[in-house]
């Protein structure tokens, strides 16, 4: 289970990250190129948008903290319920991007899809807890 806890915190971490970053800078996110890539800036639904991130830190994060299997399957889902539609989006948005860009996005939300996937697998195979 050790290993779905270092990769349900670095989850958490990143979604930390992100949110934070959005909620204490947003006009900072927003001039990435990946995110302006459909205007016009709103800083209030960035500010909205930084808080989901935050919001998902915290459930990854109790999950990375007291790693029940339920749990951590919830907080995994519920990232997965944000990151499939959120790569769905940006992999129908890719023409203003230049290919470099738009590889490393892909890559970058590929990677937010594949490793709570992953994770959901490993915990999946592990025996369950009695409390």
């Amino acid at each position: 289970m050790s290993s779905v806890r270092v990769g349900t915190a670095f989850l958490a971490a990143a979604q930390l990250l992100v949110g934070g970053w959005i909620l204490l800078v947003p006009k900072s996110f927003w001039d990435v190129p990946w995110v302006s890539v459909v205007p016009p800036y709103n800083e209030h639904l960035l500010f909205d948008h930084g808080a989901q991130y935050l919001s998902l830190a915290v459930i990854l994060g109790a999950a990375a903290w007291w790693t029940e299997r339920r749990l951590t399957m919830v907080a995994l889902v519920a990232l997965l319920a944000f990151t499939v539609p959120h790569l769905a989006f940006h992999a129908a948005h890719l023409a203003p991007l230049s290919t470099a860009s738009a590889a490393g996005l892909m890559f970058t939300l590929g990677m937010g899809v594949l490793l709570p996937v992953a994770l959901l697998v490993a915990v999946g195979r592990s025996a369950p807890h009695r409390d």
